[in-house]
């Protein structure tokens, strides 16, 4: 059952990247302003934010798709969750109004317009997929798996594997 529960957490993280990657990646213009909209950034290091986050949460979505090296894409994902939370956190504090820009879009919006407590609650749910992870990265069909099976290993349920088939 447990290991159920992590193949869904795990496939549910790396949905939640591959869409927030992809709808990135595919409107370059709109991620630079959602990037600015922050206020944090030096002029010179917002473009390369803006280029390499769709491209870093797609590598997390791809990694987490496949059941990859897991935990380290999951503590990968709950670092990166975290500076988001932080990035919406002080946007709220700062009295910002901007849309957070998570799965595309983003900038400013009207006065009254922002999500800030739905956004924090939302991506706070997703790092609590990624600690689980972090804790249990033992999933069904997962890369991880297969390589604790060709090292004699096994996955079935109520074994014991260690080794890459828990991303160490």
């Amino acid at each position: 059952m447990l290991d159920a529960v992590g193949t869904l957490a795990r496939l549910g993280l790396a949905a939640v990247w591959l869409v927030s990657g992809a709808l990135k990646l595919a409107d370059p213009g709109q991620t630079l302003i959602a990037v600015q909209a922050y206020q944090v950034l030096p002029d010179a290091l917002e473009n390369v934010v803006a280029i390499a986050l769709p491209l870093v949460e797609l590598l997390l979505g791809l990694f987490l798709l496949a059941g990859l090296a897991t935990r380290w894409a999951a503590g990968a994902a709950l670092g990166l969750l975290v500076v988001l939370i932080a990035g919406i956190a002080q946007s709220w504090a700062r009295g910002l109004s901007i849309d957070c820009g998570c799965f595309g879009g983003g900038g400013q919006v009207a006065a009254g317009q922002t999500e800030y407590p739905q956004e924090i609650l939302r991506d706070t749910g997703f790092a609590l997929l990624a600690v689980w992870l972090l804790a249990r990265p033992r999933t069904w069909l997962s890369v991880d798996g297969w390589l604790a099976r060709g090292r004699g290993n096994s996955t079935e349920p109520g074994s014991d594997y260690s080794g890459i088939a828990e991303g160490n």
